[in-house]
């Protein structure tokens, strides 16, 4: 008894002894700990900036003298108010190009860990999943490669999780579903994840945005995916998906973004989809297999902005009711089945005039056919992209085409459409692209296509347009593709295109009637890469300034009626590829410049009045694939080596005075005289260099 009593009084002043001994005891563990995650902080800095994608030391403001609790200030680093432990890691875009060291898992306070448009390279550490306390994990924009580690369903406290756009693969974990109940958001979009999609993942119930976009998951989607309630934002485009669509999707009331762009799903849209989405703002289900009819019960998405039905089996008529749509904005139906002709169908467009907002109405690669609605012309000025192209549509541009101000792009090609293009176009100074080619167009260019001063490229050939290049085309500042070839233009080439500083894609003025000389200007085409003048008029003799368009791949000039010389100052055109001169009336001999033009693949020179030696160094040009010196006046021996070993790749018909040569060509050999001269010839053009 007494034994027991003396043992409760030395236990009343056990608390406060314990708290006098912890006293002293707290701060070395307090150093401690902070010594831990200075050397953990350290040890991640080490891994992450070797091999660094910038000059200097992006994390500087990191070391040694972090101990006690003064990596708190490092840059991207924040400690918690009562203790010293790192709960936030953030250094998004700071160039680190090394790996991810397991030592950031002794982080253990860690809440955000943010490491997302760097060059981290190798695989995600396991240790990673003894984060606990983790709530964001943003990997994003990477380069880590292998499977996502087994242990990453550890962190149960999970609520934003971002692995997107690294190069992961493997199969999606089930255990992920099961063990990170309350997260909000995944996204493992654009690595290359294979397998099925988890049907587990509907245990999410809190989850609002599911992206695995871009990946190489196959089979169908799992119809669990419609029991998450809160999902807003769904995206699985751009997989192997297949089977129809699961009709549970349409339960998700509170879906804003719905996206499955490029799978293999097939199956129609459920003519009650207007009562199943009241929140949809972007419904994107292009590059499937979908078919039917569009419902117009999705005019009762009053929040859809955003429809694209791209590439799909879809037929009929387009729904009028579509023009309920107040906010819409973008409506793609390219390459489908849907119908319209003369006799009905055509009604959505009038409708469509009513969607005051719409910037981008896209009906090309469809079996629409009739007259083109004037009403077209009607649509909403914020209007940006209308194509209409490839169709069977019939009747005319409306001549009021010019109040659609807002017009960027603008493709009617490859329809039947006919007469002329309005003067009213000319209204359309925001205008970049404007395709109207392979039609029944007729007239005259409008001299107001020079106000669109934005305009970027210009393809009306293959028309039946008429008259004069206008000069007002000089304008054009901005423009770097301009096709007019095809047509009946008649006059000569205008100065004033010769002169567009942007020019640089391609110039194709090629099988008009233009006549005159080409003017001296072309030479100030220097950045343009193409340049097509073939089955024209064109007289004179080709300018030597040619030899200043020093970008130039393919030069075709064939099929005119040019005299003279070949221009020595080719050979300034170092990166020529093809040249084509034949069918005109070009004389004199075969420039040994061109010898001197490396990468030389097609030369053709047919049909002129081209004397004198074929030159000894085009055998030389080891690119060349194709060569045509056929019906000139050349005479002497025919090289042997490089392409002349070759009959099938050079052709010499109808110059009866060559000789020698490989066999197959049975020429006559050649006499000693022969031999002597080009011998001479050789030596004299050897004296002058």
């Amino acid at each position: 008894m007494a034994m027991r009593s003396a043992m409760a009084s030395l236990l009343l002043l056990l608390p406060p002894l314990l708290s006098v001994v912890s006293m002293p005891i707290s701060a070395p563990v307090a150093a401690q700990a902070g010594d831990d995650e200075a050397t953990a902080l350290l040890a991640f800095k080490a891994a992450a900036v070797a091999g660094g994608a910038y000059d200097g030391d992006p994390l500087a403001s990191w070391n040694s003298s972090g101990a006690g609790g003064w990596f708190c200030s490092w840059e991207g680093v924040r400690c918690g108010r009562r203790h010293r432990r790192v709960v936030v890691l953030s250094l998004p875009s700071r160039g680190l190009a090394g790996t991810l060291s397991p030592a950031v898992g002794n982080l253990t306070s860690l809440r955000i860990l943010n490491l997302s448009s760097n060059w981290f390279q190798g695989t995600i550490p396991a240790s990673v999943g003894r984060l606990a306390r983790l709530q964001t994990l943003d990997l994003s924009y990477n380069t880590f490669h292998g499977g996502l580690p087994a242990n990453l369903t550890f962190c149960a406290s999970l609520l934003f999780f971002d692995l997107s756009s690294n190069r992961l693969h493997g199969r999606i974990p089930a255990e992920l579903g099961r063990d990170l109940a309350n997260l909000q958001k995944l996204s493992l979009a654009n690595n290359s994840m294979t397998g099925g999609i988890p049907a587990s993942l509907a245990n999410m119930s809190s989850l609002y945005h599911l992206d695995l976009g871009t990946n190489q998951l196959e089979g169908p989607i799992p119809p669990e995916l419609g029991s998450i309630g809160g999902l807003r934002f769904l995206y699985l485009n751009m997989n192997n998906l297949s089977g129809v669509l699961p009709h549970s999707l349409y339960n998700l009331s509170m879906l804003q973004e719905l996206s499955v762009v490029n799978n293999s799903l097939a199956g129609s849209i459920p003519a009650n989809v207007g009562e199943r989405f009241p929140r949809i703002e972007v419904l994107h289900f292009s590059a499937n297999q979908f078919h039917g009819t569009i419902p117009g019960s999705l005019s009762n998405l009053s929040a859809l902005k955003d429809l694209q039905l791209v590439q799909n089996s879809f037929s009929g008529y387009v729904p009028p009711a579509l023009g309920r749509l107040k906010g819409l904005v973008s409506l793609n139906l390219f390459s489908n089945k849907l119908e319209a002709d003369d006799r009905g169908g055509w009604e959505f467009i009038t409708a469509l005039a009513n969607c005051s907002q719409l910037g981008f109405l896209d009906l090309e690669y469809n079996s629409f056919s009739g007259k083109l609605p004037s009403s077209i012309a009607n649509l909403s000025t914020t209007l940006q992209l209308l194509g209409v192209g490839d169709n069977r549509i019939s009747g005319s541009i409306p001549s009021n085409i010019g109040n659609l101000v807002g017009l960027q792009s603008l493709g009617m090609e490859n329809t039947s459409i006919s007469g002329v293009i309005p003067e009213s176009i000319g209204r359309l100074e925001n205008m970049a692209v404007l395709e109207i080619y392979n039609t029944r167009l007729s007239g005259l260019i409008p001299s107001s296509l020079g106000n669109l001063t934005q305009l970027n490229v210009l393809a009306l050939y293959s028309c039946n347009l008429e008259g004069p290049i206008p000069a007002s085309l000089g304008n054009l500042k901005n423009m770097f593709v301009l096709d007019l070839s095809a047509n009946r233009l008649n006059g000569s080439v205008p100065r004033e295109i010769l002169k567009l500083p942007a020019l640089s894609y391609y110039l194709d003025l090629s099988y008009n009637l233009l006549s005159g000389q080409l003017p001296s200007d072309v030479g100030m085409l220097a950045n343009l890469n193409q340049l097509i003048l073939s089955g024209n008029q064109l007289s004179g003799s080709i300018p030597d300034s040619i030899g200043n368009c020093i970008s130039l791949e393919r030069l075709l000039l064939d099929q005119n009626l040019l005299e003279g010389s070949i221009p020595q100052t080719l050979k300034n055109v170092k990166g020529l590829a093809l040249l084509n001169l034949t069918m005109n009336k070009l004389s004199g001999n075969i420039p040994d410049a061109l010898s001197s033009i490396g990468g030389l693949k097609q030369l053709y020179l047919a049909h002129n009045n081209l004397s004198g030696l074929i030159p000894l160094g085009l055998q030389n040009l080891s690119f060349l694939l194709k060569l045509d010196l056929s019906f000139n006046d050349l005479q002497g021996e025919v090289p042997k080596g490089g392409i002349f070993a070759n009959v099938t790749y050079f052709s010499i018909y109808g110059n009866d005075q060559l000789c020698g040569g490989i066999p197959r060509l049975h020429l006559a050999p050649c006499s000693m005289s022969n031999a002597v001269a080009q011998a001479s010839i050789t030596r004299v053009k050897s004296s002058r260099r």
